[in-house]
């Protein structure tokens, strides 16, 4: 099993989540957070708002744990929805989950996803 965490545009959450969908993901996990670094401030053609001046960026983090066999797909998907072509566009992350229980029916590992 593989866990995908992905920092995107806050402004892109809902677009990302219906590309989720289509392709059958239902099982995710969205939050909103604030973000600070060099590349959340664009340099040309950038909307500015007061958390942007502020050096903080609002972005929307997208956490999806699924089988190891889907990663691919879920962080293609990831990728070609989230994407601006600007600066801050966002990251995806892929790690190692080690197992997963889930809490109502006892169900382990593949079987509780």
């Amino acid at each position: 099993m593989k866990e995908v965490k992905a920092f995107i545009r806050g402004d892109k959450a809902d677009e990302v989540i219906a590309a989720l969908e289509e392709v059958g993901v239902i099982n995710l996990t969205v939050i909103n957070v604030m973000g600070i670094g060099r590349s959340l401030a664009p340099s040309k053609g950038a909307k500015y708002s007061v958390d942007l001046t502020q050096k903080y960026s609002t972005i929307a983090k997208i956490e999806i744990v699924c089988r190891a066999s889907d990663t691919a797909k879920i962080v293609d998907v990831l990728r070609q929805s989230a994407y601006t072509g600007m600066q801050g566009d966002g990251m995806i992350y892929v790690v190692p989950v080690e197992t997963a229980v889930k809490i109502r029916t006892g169900a382990y590992g593949g079987d509780a996803l």
